[in-house]
């Protein structure tokens, strides 16, 4: 199995801006501990389903596909995407958004609408899943049973979701006193995350480029 193929990935997902911002907005509502859970558990479980299905998929075409330059095509298409939406990122950084209604309306939230939320970002954020769906490839082509591919998904997305769950601990370990941290550490990632995500994206469509077209 290419574990140094999935660990980039799995990086990429864990460093990008966009699910953290949530997850320390719920830990500042009135109930942080339920609300920060419950979105970590929705985020981590629309990894799982999203490198999943990617992974079954995958798997079944390999099994009748007797030429493997498929997945060496899927690799360049989803390494162009990401560097695109780096660029996207990059020509975009620094401009000033509206925030989404979901964030205006996030200090009113219960522990369902949490997880939903979670859910909803990991399987609809395109760099969350053409990143994920790379993952899958990986998985799906490795040539592992299902129990041995089943213990991978749940392992990337297990450290693909670190960076959500490490405010989540933090916040059950040190309770009010993560607050004030927790809220400068929103700001900067808003701040920066289109440069973040940018330099992210292009170091990881770049890698998949690079193997596709070593493999063809």
């Amino acid at each position: 199995m290419p574990y140094g193929d999935l660990i980039p990935l799995a990086v990429a997902i864990a460093l990008s801006p966009f699910p953290i911002v949530p997850v320390v907005l719920l830990l500042l509502t009135d109930r942080p501990r339920s609300n920060g859970g419950s979105y970590l558990l929705g985020w981590y479980g629309g990894l799982v389903m999203g490198t999943g299905v990617a992974a079954a998929a995958a798997t079944a075409v390999d099994l009748w596909e007797e030429t493997p330059t498929w997945a060496a095509w899927v690799r360049i298409v989803l390494g162009v995407a990401l560097v695109l939406l780096s660029v996207k990122k990059f020509i975009r950084r620094g401009q000033a958004e509206a925030p989404p209604a979901w964030m205006a309306a996030i200090s009113s939230y219960s522990p369902g609408r949490a997880l939903r939320l979670g859910a909803l970002l990991a399987l609809a954020n395109p760099k969350a899943l053409l990143l994920a769906i790379a993952a899958g490839l990986a998985i799906g082509t490795a040539g592992l049973g299902l129990a041995a591919s089943a213990g991978v998904v749940l392992g990337f997305s297990a450290l693909a979701a670190i960076t959500v769950a490490a405010p989540v601990l933090a916040h059950v370990v040190l309770g009010e006193r993560i607050t004030r941290p927790l809220g400068r550490a929103k700001e900067w990632l808003v701040t920066h995350n289109d440069a973040v995500v940018a330099v992210v994206l292009t170091a990881i469509g770049i890698m998949l480029i690079v193997k596709g077209a070593g493999t063809l």
